[in-house]
């Protein structure tokens, strides 16, 4: 048991570094800086820190953490020249992208829960394990959505501007579609008060399986899409 403990950390450790491209320590610090600028900005409005103001400090370092690795994870595996390894074992890619998958959300889980519990400490209350649960669900679709791209792109800083576009789309129509269940930032924690909260939280929960569903569509169509090799090479 030990020895494949042992065998899961340093395999965790060596793709950690394949996948953040050497560069981990300086997206943590972005997310942070970028958590800490957010926090700084509130604490001088006006207006009192609500649960809903925690959950909009918590949303984009989360993204930032995930943005990276999801982008520029294949092209990492192209510089490290180690793409041919990949697919040169039957199967062995989709273990090895999901696994990836996997480390980048785990990690970005754990930094967004430390952050959820410094915001409960220091500035307002709110329920941590709650707070990283509402956001993780827009940033693993987020996430697998630019996993899709950089399989279809090729590319990281190509992958990174499509979707930029797509998310300065998405960011204009959040305005539009405010408490539909088709909007990408939908605020858990910003429950209307001239509406009826059970209908909120209905439209909550359509939201929540749309982004869920999304999900599972771009990680099955980034595998799918890497299925040959002359085309994905």
């Amino acid at each position: 048991m030990k020895r494949f403990f042992d065998i899961v950390l340093r395999l965790s450790h060596y793709n950690v570094k394949i996948v953040f491209g050497n560069k981990f320590v300086y997206f943590v610090l972005s997310a942070v800086l970028f958590y800490i600028l957010t926090v700084v900005i509130n604490l001088f409005s006006d207006s009192e820190i609500m649960e809903s103001d925690a959950y909009g400090m918590l949303l984009v370092p989360s993204i930032l953490l995930i943005f990276y690795p999801m982008c520029f994870g294949i092209q990492n595996d192209q510089d490290a020249k180690i793409i041919e390894i990949i697919f040169g074992i039957p199967d062995y890619r989709y273990k090895v992208w999901l696994f990836r998958l996997l480390i980048a959300y785990v990690i970005c889980f754990a930094i967004t829960l430390v952050l959820a519990l410094l915001t409960d400490w220091l500035l307002v209350e709110v329920p941590p394990v709650k707070l990283t649960y509402q956001v993780m669900m827009p940033v693993l679709f987020v996430g697998t959505l630019c996993f899709m791209l950089s399989t279809i792109v090729k590319n990281g800083s190509g992958t990174a501007v499509v979707f930029t576009l797509i998310g300065l789309v998405l960011f204009i129509m959040s305005s539009v579609l405010e408490e539909s269940k088709w909007n990408l930032f939908l605020n858990p924690f910003d429950v209307p008060l001239d509406k009826n909260p059970e209908l909120f939280y209905t439209t909550l929960l359509y939201n929540r399986i749309i982004l869920l569903v999304g999900t599972v569509i771009f990680v099955l169509s980034g595998l799918y899409k890497t299925q040959n090799r002359e085309k994905f090479i």
